[in-house]
């Protein structure tokens, strides 16, 4: 058991076990916590780009500024993690900020929460794009250069190992990009256990994780592609936090 006076630190397991007695125990729907996230998520980005509504580009010193067409682009891939940016995009939508949500994955691949949020945006006629799964880089060269934020909504704490295509490749096309890029609950390619980062991890800026620290965020190899670490609550009460931290 951890000691009381410090933050829990939850692995994997216990991330499961925090969304398994919201839901069984108080009674909290799933949809209500992936809420919770999206929006923790829209509140750490205004923390640190309060300027994003108005953000500008400028192509050369000859050139006038021009807009970007959506200053922040969010790569989802099929999971809940792509539910959170997905709800990611709308709190942004609702506070004026530009966004544009790239699914990496046909939309009729989306299950359960992920699949009610990108039902929900489409409604709300915020932009959402399906890429090319087979030409990857083509497609987000095409819908995302000129944005100022890139968010990772690809893989979340249950991803373990090397990441797969069209991800891998959304990856090295995330981390060549000059944009800032944030991640949601943790860089995509990287174990949340352990730390070690994939072949294919995204060099994040900002990593905004939810309910507490993971054991991975600790160890040396995983400094470089976290960036500045935000925890973000999900609406759960604390005691179960240190109960699931606990077992």
């Amino acid at each position: 058991m951890q000691p009381l006076h410090l933050p829990p630190v939850l692995s994997r397991a216990a991330v499961r076990r925090v969304d398994q007695l919201a839901v069984e125990r108080y009674g909290m729907s799933s949809l209500v916590l992936m809420e919770n996230a999206g929006r923790g998520v829209a509140d750490a980005l205004a923390a640190v780009a309060p300027s994003l509504a108005s953000v500008h580009l400028t192509h050369s010193a000859r050139e006038a500024p021009v807009r970007f067409e959506c200053p922040v682009t969010i790569l989802c891939g099929k999971g809940n993690n792509a539910g959170d940016g997905l709800v990611l995009a709308r709190h942004l939508h609702i506070r004026g900020v530009r966004a544009k949500a790239c699914l990496l994955f046909a939309a009729n691949e989306l299950v359960g929460d992920a699949r009610a949020n990108y039902e929900i945006l489409r409604r709300a006629d915020a932009p959402i794009v399906e890429l090319s799964a087979h030409r990857v880089g083509d497609s987000l060269q095409e819908h995302a250069w000129d944005t100022a934020w890139l968010v990772d909504a690809m893989l979340g704490t249950g991803a373990a190992g090397e990441p797969r295509e069209p991800i891998a490749a959304a990856i090295h096309w995330m981390n060549r990009h000059p944009a800032r890029r944030l991640a949601i609950d943790l860089p995509s390619g990287l174990d949340c256990d352990t730390g070690a980062p994939a072949s294919a991890t995204v060099r994040a800026d900002l990593t905004c994780t939810f309910v507490a620290l993971k054991p991975g965020f600790l160890q040396p190899a995983a400094r470089p592609f976290l960036g500045e670490v935000h925890v973000a609550s999900i609406g759960v009460p604390p005691r179960l936090v240190w109960e699931a931290a606990a077992v």
